[in-house]
């Protein structure tokens, strides 16, 4: 946790609530021989380097100086209308350049919703556990948080769902859980909320990372083809990005919703950056339009299958009498839960980063800090033996954990 001031001001009041795990393990990666299993970190060996080169020649021969200039809020006209046409493709429905704002990736787009829509003590209704840059996204914004629940039987309350300023889901391998939500359970929701008026985030980041089973339809497309044809007018606000598909630092993302909703989004980016790059904007219009992705994700899908795969059996044979977690079908993270609730998460974090390794505890992805039997581990970065040495010392550290508590 982090708090106090310097004597010269207190510091804003949200700040006390904030945490420095992030900051932690991405300073103790940094150590020789350190193995982080913490960060959401995609195989940095796969990057396409050369097809990034290429574009970046093209897109300057392109558009000239128009591609260093300040450019709109909303981002380069061009890849809006590109990512318009990749939405209405993917969805059958009708999206324009108007449905459509860019992102600094789709972090910013989380911050801005909680700009444009959370004033304090707002209800927001989120999946649980919620990803920790979300939380951290809408902290300065104080809101209060309830439990998303996707099972139609413990459906959340109608009322609860109207008094929510947006319902936070990640259908796809959520983050932190890896969790695919059924497609039954995905149309219950979006029945739900259309009843109740509010807007339905769906974050999609890990789309892409499809390692078994096609997904099935989204919530915005579900509801693209609840409302039919017409310009989409509906409460579902997506947000993509690149991340995934080909490299986090083009940091290029989007949110897709109803124009009007864009626009009060516009209004509250124009408070953060003013502009967004309009470089990297038109780079990553020149990789849609050579279908970079279609070359690149067979690579990265067969690569993390592995990585996963390999995880599976050597968290199985280290850590299975300790901890609990099903092997994911998609995305970057394997969740665990302890078998015996004595095992807290928070106290073995501290213990594994004086064994060399990282993790991320559970406590951080819950609004409240109260849950702490759990741990996310990211099978994507590091390579099957690295990754096993990680296991291996984080083995060390629970017996280690384990032998202060007894």
């Amino acid at each position: 946790m982090i708090g106090g001031g310097t004597g010269r001001g207190r510091w804003a009041e949200w700040i006390a609530g904030s945490n420095d795990v992030t900051g932690h393990f991405l300073k103790a990666a940094s150590q020789p021989g350190f193995v982080s299993l913490a960060g959401g970190l995609p195989a940095a060996e796969l990057y396409p380097v050369d097809a990034v080169a290429a574009a970046s020649a093209r897109a300057l021969a392109r558009w000239g100086g128009a591609a260093l200039e300040y450019g709109p809020c909303e981002g380069f006209p061009a890849l809006r209308s590109a990512i318009a046409e990749r939405i209405s493709r993917a969805t059958g429905g009708t999206f324009h350049a108007e449905h459509v704002l860019l992102t600094t990736g789709a972090m910013q787009g989380l911050d801005l919703l909680g700009k444009a829509l959370v004033d304090p003590g707002d209800l927001i209704v989120a999946q649980f556990p919620t990803y920790l840059g979300a939380l951290d996204a809408w902290r300065p914004r104080m809101p209060r948080y309830e439990r998303l629940s996707w099972d139609p039987d413990r459906a959340n309350p109608d009322e609860q769902l109207r008094a929510a300023k947006f319902v936070y889901a990640v259908p796809n391998f959520s983050n932190p859980t890896g969790v695919l939500v059924p497609q039954h359970q995905r149309a219950a929701l979006l029945e739900r909320v259309v009843r109740s008026g509010s807007w339905l985030v769906e974050d999609d980041p890990y789309l892409v990372l499809q390692l078994d089973d096609p997904v099935g339809p989204g919530l915005l497309e579900l509801d693209v083809a609840e409302r039919g044809a017409g310009p989409y007018d509906g409460p579902v606000v997506y947000c993509g990005t690149l991340s995934k598909s080909i490299a986090p630092g083009l940091r290029i993302g989007w949110m897709v919703g109803e124009p009007e909703l864009i626009r009060m989004l516009a209004l509250a980016k124009q408070c953060s950056d003013l502009s967004s790059s309009m470089f990297t904007h038109a780079v990553a219009l020149e990789l849609l339009e050579a279908r970079v992705e279609d070359a690149h994700i067979p690579a990265i899908l067969s690569c993390y299958r592995e990585r996963r795969d390999a995880m599976h059996d050597v968290l199985t044979a280290e850590l299975g009498k300790w901890f609990s977690g099903e092997r994911p079908s998609g995305g970057m993270f394997f969740w665990l839960e302890a078998r015996r609730g004595a095992i807290d998460t928070d106290a073995l974090y501290h213990r594994a980063l004086r064994e060399g390794v990282a993790f991320v505890p559970s406590s951080v992805f819950d609004p409240h800090g109260e849950l702490r039997t759990g741990m996310r581990l990211n099978f994507t970065r590091n390579e099957p033996d690295v990754m096993a040495e990680g296991v291996r010392r984080l083995a060390r550290a629970v017996r280690g954990y384990l032998s202060e508590e007894t």
